[in-house]
């Protein structure tokens, strides 16, 4: 007996000290962007469902006609009077602390949001940051967040219009306005790097999403913004974070693709993006991100729910945010379909 209580005891304290497993949060939000953020889980990394309602509403962005910095006019953002919260992008940093960005603004804002929080729940007071400001352009599109464990600091890369005298022969094979992506870098979410362009496929580029594969290996997934046709997601690779990177692989995803985002699950790299058209997720994994598969059919996101991120977080964390919501109020949410 008395061994049996000592195997019994001793399987208890291994337990207990035995790694929380993790599972899957998907930071998202519905059109039209002006309700705010939601959350998507998933304990597997495939299969995913809505925790709750809104968790973060938006106080900050442009609610009122701007300037267009290129042609001097008065301008009317999409959404004024309303401000925005879209495409947000979250992380946890080193302290344990969530760091979140967002679009304030279809136009009209030359900054992007951010919040931080200790437990998914309770948010810090939102900020602008204008990293854009002083730049000749008309908005900061999907600021993503990456952290380099390397150099301890964190990259926010975004996307903002360049002026039509900058276009290019392969800009002008689509008709929409064209972007570049641009980054900024920081310590502490208090003080920032000045605006640089971060990489330059020679056309029309938005939603970039950074992935560290292994020392020295980087993959930064992108969006061809060129349309009509087009408009589908590429990987070009690097031997550090701010590249250089090389020329772009063959795009895997089908054409009017968006909002990229990249989670690791067991041994495979799982890409997701927004069919916007089809009003669907669509997926491919990969191991080298070179060579990908479809895997459509094994994944499973609610329709409506779009470009945001996919981070780990434990079980402890989900059962604490499934509690806060079971005693959420019920948020109003416009049907309104935005196909950009």
């Amino acid at each position: 007996m008395k061994k049996i209580l000592a195997f019994a005891l001793g399987a208890m304290l291994l337990a207990s000290c035995a790694p929380e497993k993790n599972v899957y949060l998907f930071t998202s939000f519905l059109e039209p962007s002006v309700s705010g953020m939601n959350y998507l889980y998933s304990l597997d990394g495939y299969h995913w469902e809505p925790i709750g309602d809104v968790w973060l509403v938006p106080q900050i962005g442009n609610d009122k006609p701007y300037i267009n910095r290129f042609n001097g006019q008065e301008q009317i953002p999409k959404y004024m009077p309303t401000r925005v919260l879209r495409d947000p992008s979250i992380l946890q940093g080193p302290d344990g602390t969530f760091h979140l960005v967002w679009t304030t603004q279809w136009s009209g804002s030359r900054g992007f949001g951010y919040a931080s929080s200790k437990d998914l729940i309770h948010w810090s007071e939102q900020r602008e940051i204008p990293v854009m400001a002083d730049s000749l352009t008309n908005n900061v599109w999907a600021p993503e967040l990456f952290y380099d464990d390397e150099e301890k600091e964190f990259y926010v890369i975004w996307s903002s219009q360049i002026h039509p005298s900058r276009y290019t022969e392969m800009d002008r094979l689509g008709t929409n306005a064209c972007h570049r992506p641009y980054y900024t870098k920081t310590k502490d979410f208090k003080t920032f790097t000045p605006a640089k362009q971060f990489y330059d496929a020679g056309f029309n580029t938005i939603d970039g999403f950074l992935v560290k594969k292994a020392k020295d290996d980087y993959v930064f997934v992108v969006k061809d913004n060129r349309k009509p046709g087009f408009s589908n997601i590429f990987c070009v690779y690097g031997k550090s974070p701010e590249g250089p990177f090389s020329d772009p692989c063959e795009p895997f995803s089908p054409e009017y693709s968006e909002g990229p985002c990249v989670i690791k699950v067991g041994d495979e790299w799982l890409i997701y993006y927004d069919v916007y058209r089809q009003v669907r997720y669509g997926a491919v994994s990969t191991k080298d991100f070179k060579t990908f598969t479809p895997i459509d059919d094994k994944i499973s996101i609610p329709n409506g729910y779009k470009h945001g991120t996919m981070i780990k977080i434990t079980k402890r964390q989900l059962e604490a945010l499934k509690k806060a919501a079971a005693v959420q109020p019920p948020a109003v949410h416009p049907n309104v379909s935005d196909q950009s």
